[in-house]
């Protein structure tokens, strides 16, 4: 996949932390970076569907759950 450079900002501890752990784990700032962005955007685009997909059970069996709650 083609890579485009792009410019940010972080809190000056989490920029230490991180550069710290990049020589630690032998990787790249940009690959951590990368891996770490992907995952957060992941996990955001999965919350919302199991959230929809809860609801929609709670909704459609809550009688069922009320009686076995009891």
């Amino acid at each position: 996949m083609k890579a485009v450079k792009f410019a940010t900002q972080l809190d000056a501890e989490v920029a230490k932390d991180l550069r710290a752990f990049a020589v630690h784990a032998d990787r790249s700032i940009s690959g951590i970076v990368n891996e770490a962005v992907a995952e957060y955007l992941q996990r955001r685009r999965v919350r919302p569907a199991f959230r929809a997909a809860l609801d929609e059970v709670l909704t459609d069996h809550d009688e069922l759950l009320r009686r076995l709650a009891k």
